[in-house]
């Protein structure tokens, strides 16, 4: 599909969120989905409407309960989708996915779950605010493959540093890839301090990484 049709698409899947159209938005998703591919449904449509309202929140251009049913139809949206997108061919790799500590919006890191799952691995999606004590113990009894974390507020930078240094006193090597919204604002140079962390901006450069990993054993 043309960028531009994306374009079209993403406004009008906005104007049935802000709606609370449930239907409409399941609909248009749906049609995306049969014509294209899950990652531009995820990063053109479902991810930048969820920007664009958070935009327009902050400008009180919409109240709170239209910013927070918004959110609830995308995640309705991901989890309606799952069983058609998750692969039937399993590969031998884990991962866990969660949220940092004291964030709540864990819809980003939902769609890196199943992009994880698209691509053969068994994921562990384990939200928000999990405590990282909580998420070393888990990632401890699976003998996970990889530990997957979003930031969605620049101002939780020092949370996710603090969980990236306790997961490294447990795991000296395990793979941590990191990303949301929050680096928008900077803190990528943080991440250069510490052994195998890796930065993904996007959802397509986070299943090329996966794609590659699944390549390279």
């Amino acid at each position: 599909m043309p960028q531009h049709k994306f374009h079209s698409k993403q406004k009008e899947f906005l104007n049935f969120l802000i709606k609370g159209d449930h239907a409409a938005c399941s609909k248009i998703a749906q049609d995306i989905l049969n014509t294209s591919t899950l990652n531009n449904l995820y990063e053109h449509i479902l991810k930048k409407s969820l920007y664009d309202v958070g935009e327009l929140w902050e400008y009180n251009k919409i109240s709170v309960a239209t910013e927070h049913l918004s959110s609830a139809i995308v995640e309705t949206i991901l989890n309606e989708f799952y069983s058609s997108i998750i692969s039937k061919e399993k590969i031998n790799k884990t991962v866990i996915v969660a949220c940092v500590e004291n964030e709540f919006h864990q819809i980003g890191i939902k769609m890196i779950n199943d992009i994880f799952e698209v691509n053969g691995w068994n994921s562990y999606f384990l939200g928000a605010n999990t405590p990282t004590n909580e998420l070393i113990a888990y990632a401890k009894n699976i003998k996970t493959d990889m530990i997957a974390i979003s930031l969605s507020i620049y101002f939780h930078l020092p949370i996710l540093e603090k969980m990236i240094q306790q997961i490294r006193k447990e795991f000296p090597v395990l793979p941590i890839l990191v990303g949301g919204q929050g680096f928008r604002h900077g803190g990528k140079n943080i991440l250069l301090k510490y052994n195998n962390v890796i930065y993904k901006p996007d959802l397509k450069n986070t299943e090329l990484f996966i794609k590659k990993r699944n390549k390279n054993g």
